[in-house]
């Protein structure tokens, strides 16, 4: 994954991912559990490097919902591609952002909605949505 400053990338957002050994079950691919992982890490890095550090400070997410297709798989050893965005506008505190995972010759293997909900660090209460937090991730879903 190339670093960027934050609040320097905006819509989608990219990250390689290398099956390892750990990451292999008794089928001889990646776990449904590490894709799990592998889309909040995808999401958190996403947050992190487009979210204006101000944000960053005053929130923080935590999912309330995963609902993935499982399509394919990888083995130990290769990598895939996930690319994360927000294709619609926050409801209240929550936010469903899209998750893609392609394997080397482009085909997505898995693909994710997940919800998330803001919470302010300071409380830990839920938060509204503001369009300044949510608008370096959005994209259009036809973009």
């Amino acid at each position: 994954m190339s670093e960027q400053p934050r609040g320097q990338v905006t819509g989608k957002f990219t990250r390689a991912f290398t099956a390892e050994p750990q990451h292999i079950d008794e089928l001889g691919h990646v776990n449904n559990s590490v894709w799990v992982q592998w889309i909040q890490d995808l999401a958190t890095a996403h947050w992190e490097a487009a979210a204006d550090p101000a944000h960053v400070e005053a929130f923080f997410w935590v999912v309330i919902r995963h609902e993935i297709d499982y399509r394919g798989n990888i083995p130990s050893g290769e990598s895939c591609e996930g690319t994360t965005w927000i294709p619609d506008p926050p409801n209240g505190a929550k936010s469903d952002r899209l998750v893609e995972f392609r394997d080397a010759s482009g085909k997505v293997i898995v693909a994710a909605r997940t919800t998330w909900a803001m919470l302010e660090r300071a409380n830990q209460r839920l938060a509204r949505v503001r369009p300044e937090v949510i608008a370096p991730f959005q994209i259009s879903e036809n973009s």
